[in-house]
């Protein structure tokens, strides 16, 4: 017998004939069945830290859980916090599922769209699950992205938000939340032919496409334009969260044209021909979307679809003082720190509301008329001696004069 013969692996004792590769060491050999055992192990070791590691960061409750949380801060909008709830649980279940067997049945990511007039808390809600999980959030505005050499951002530019939320750490940045707003602005133009590309309406909406679905992504680290001599950094978007938001103004005609036309007919019952007008996006259906503009093929990588219901004049009153971190709480804090104590009528409060829902202003206009009226005592007081502020109803008539009005009107 040759001495090669006599050769064998130190880890399993199988002698080089029986090996397709022996690699020798210093004192000791190791064949290829062996290296692959070990490298077998390594993955999987590295795969339990990398899961341990994203149980660690993450926080992650059950969907009662998130729905009491965000209960906290966002009044009223119950189907929308609960349809979040369960896709935000359900979307980290699957980040800290094993990876193991082959066969393991794959969970495919649930994007969320969500539809709702202005001012009606979409940012809020998407803003206030990222700061209860603990994750890298980025707020994108889809009126500025165009098709990739065109003037405007490119598609790529959202996940260079991402990554400087997440400071630069990449595995950090592929587990965080996305909100594209204003995701109605990129609907497709029309139907017709025309000489012009639709570049910052289907063309982006095509672009979108492969980051919502998931691939491994060149990012430019700064954003910007791309160039051949710039570095980028590869980021996979499998794992990503993706809320769209977006006002769909308009969208309220096709669906009470889709309503009115299945109510026609001798089998329409009675029960389902009672339609509530003032809220017709509770009807909202994917293939609205489809007749507003959205490609199908973005409709299908967004499963999730939820809607915000109008603020009436009840859930204004309740957004302006139960919150945690509501309105009148954070002027209460800001003239605290000014050693003052400020309060302010009951009779304020319902006109505030009431000049609120009369501009269709929504939750952001109950900011605009509060600042409208204290403006001048947030000049003065400081300076002064005072140590007691009490709003009144004559005083925020007096400070809410035509013209800041007019301004008012002018902004919503």
């Amino acid at each position: 017998m040759s001495k090669e013969e006599n050769l064998q692996c130190s880890f399993c004792g199988r002698k080089k004939p029986e090996t397709d590769l022996l690699i020798a060491g210093l004192d000791a050999h190791i064949c290829d069945k062996c290296i692959e055992q070990a490298h077998g192990i390594v993955e999987e070791e590295i795969a339990e830290a990398r899961t341990s590691d994203l149980s660690k960061d993450l926080t992650l409750k059950k969907p009662k859980e998130i729905k009491a949380f965000l209960d906290q801060y966002i009044i009223g909008q119950d189907e929308t916090k609960k349809a979040m709830s369960v896709a935000v649980y359900n979307h980290y279940k699957r980040l800290l599922q094993t990876r193991g067997d082959a066969d393991e049945v794959e969970i495919e990511k649930s994007n969320i769209v969500l539809v709702g007039e202005t001012g009606t808390g979409k940012t809020l809600v998407a803003r206030t699950i990222a700061k209860m999980l603990n994750v890298p959030f980025s707020i994108v505005d889809a009126t500025v992205l165009t098709q990739a050499g065109y003037v405007g951002e490119d598609v790529e530019s959202i996940l260079s938000r991402l990554l400087q939320a997440a400071d630069y750490d990449v595995e950090k940045a592929e587990r965080g939340i996305v909100f594209i707003d204003e995701i109605d602005k990129i609907a497709r133009k029309g139907d017709n032919p025309s000489i012009t590309r639709d570049v910052s309406g289907e063309g982006v909406q095509q672009a979108l496409l492969k980051l919502l679905e998931g691939a491994v992504v060149n990012v430019a680290p700064k954003g910007g334009r791309k160039h051949p001599e710039q570095k980028f950094i590869e980021v996979n978007t499998k794992d990503i969260l993706f809320i769209a938001g977006g006002a769909f103004s308009g969208i309220d005609r096709i669906i009470s044209k889709r309503l009115n036309m299945q109510a026609v007919g001798y089998g329409a019952s009675v029960e389902e021909d009672k339609i509530d007008q003032e809220n017709l996006l509770q009807y909202i259906i994917p293939s609205d979307l489809k007749s507003f503009g959205l490609i199908p093929e973005i409709i299908g990588r967004l499963p999730v679809l939820s809607y915000m219901n109008p603020l009436d004049a009840e859930t204004l009153r309740a957004i302006l003082t139960e919150p945690k971190n509501s309105i009148i709480k954070q002027y209460t804090k800001l003239f605290s720190m000014d050693d003052v104590e400020f309060s302010m009528t009951e009779e304020t409060l319902e006109f505030i509301v009431g000049k609120a829902v009369e501009y269709k202003l929504g939750a952001r206009g109950l900011r605009s008329l509060c600042e409208a009226i204290l403006t001048d005592a947030m000049f003065e007081i400081p300076s002064s001696d005072e140590k007691k502020f009490r709003v009144t109803k004559e005083y925020a008539e007096a400070k809410l004069t035509k013209s800041a009005l007019k301004k008012l009107r002018a902004a919503s």
